[in-house]
């Protein structure tokens, strides 16, 4: 389901921009954008390999949905790393974002190596704030799909509605289609 910015497979560009069977969907979590945040991730790319793959993938298939996740709150996250990561959210314009705060797992390079020093109610505020930036971006680009007819397959009928997605939509994370029960329809149509 992931596609990792480190070691990006470049051929799976044509192969998804040719075939028709492959949803046009991606989902690269890249977890942060500021190469600081990055090093202290112990990830093995940098901001502009990771603008260099996503901007490629954008160019290379078009129609695509880009969806990400990003980490807040990380130890040694000061303001002005989350903000570098607010204004990348605002520019990029991902199709599909969501975003955690930090979580000091026991097992991980980073319980081990920092503190969790960011104080709990900061880490969510800044979840938040990214949330709100996608909400209004999500906003947009739903309103570019108003007049347009999509594929949608149908997931489950839910009161008066069958609930289905396009194909720019995981299950259980990202946004759903709501067609009335007055169609004929059951879940696995399209």
């Amino acid at each position: 389901h992931y596609l990792y910015p480190a070691n990006f497979p470049e051929e799976l560009i044509g192969l998804i921009r040719e075939n028709p069977a492959v949803c046009r969907y991606i989902d690269i979590p890249v977890q942060h954008i500021s190469d600081k945040m990055l090093r202290l991730m112990k990830r093995s790319h940098t901001r502009s390999e990771t603008l260099n793959i996503l901007n490629r993938l954008r160019t290379g298939i078009p129609g695509s949905a880009l969806r990400t996740t990003l980490i807040a709150g990380h130890p040694g996250e000061s303001e002005a790393e989350f903000n570098e990561l607010k204004e990348f959210v605002r520019e990029f314009r991902f199709e599909r974002l969501g975003v955690f705060a930090y979580s000091h797992e026991e097992g991980t390079p980073s319980y081990s190596n920092f503190r969790d020093e960011i104080p709990e109610d900061v880490k969510q505020q800044r979840v938040a704030e990214i949330m709100q930036i996608q909400q209004e971006i999500s906003a947009g680009l739903n309103e570019n799909l108003e007049g347009r007819t999509l594929k949608v397959l149908i997931d489950r009928m839910e009161g008066d509605y069958f609930i289905g997605r396009t194909e720019f939509d995981s299950p259980e994370v990202d946004q759903e289609v709501l067609i009335p029960a007055e169609f004929n329809l059951k879940p696995g149509d399209f």
